[in-house]
């Protein structure tokens, strides 16, 4: 096995990943810590009129896994509501155990497949979908 699973994708994700920045306004946010890896990401988001996601800003603290993982959920998040938020955690979560064949809907998480086999590296991938989901639930 090698020392590591990063691919070409994975590391062009996690270097696509945006720079925190200024809202217009915020409605939700939330800071969040990974305890089996100590990834940290500070998320805030703002909503639209029905309770969905105009557009995030995520401070990101990861390994290269998690940063993708960020990255895909940036890229992915907008016009999703909390109920998307949460169905792509649990699919994302069943994926990663084995307990289902493929990522769920939310776009591009297939290509973390090499994540799947090291569940040191599950809570970073995780982390960014919880974060926004804590986001959500916060929102006012």
């Amino acid at each position: 096995m090698t020392a590591h699973a990063y691919t070409t994708d994975i590391l062009r994700l996690a270097a696509s990943l945006g720079e925190p920045r200024e809202l217009d306004s915020v409605h939700g946010q939330a800071e969040l810590r990974s305890p089996t890896c100590g990834s940290v990401i500070r998320l805030t988001v703002e909503l639209d009129d029905h309770r969905r996601v105009k557009c995030l800003s995520q401070a990101v603290q990861a390994c290269a896994f998690g940063q993708a993982s960020a990255a895909l959920m940036e890229q992915g998040v907008t016009g999703m509501g909390h109920k998307d938020a949460a169905d792509a955690l649990l699919a994302l979560s069943a994926w990663l155990s084995g307990a289902r064949d493929d990522p769920g809907e939310w776009p591009g998480l297939d290509v973390l497949e090499p994540a799947r086999s090291r569940s040191g590296r599950h809570g970073a991938i995780l982390l960014p979908f919880r974060t926004l989901l804590a986001a959500l639930e916060d929102a006012k």
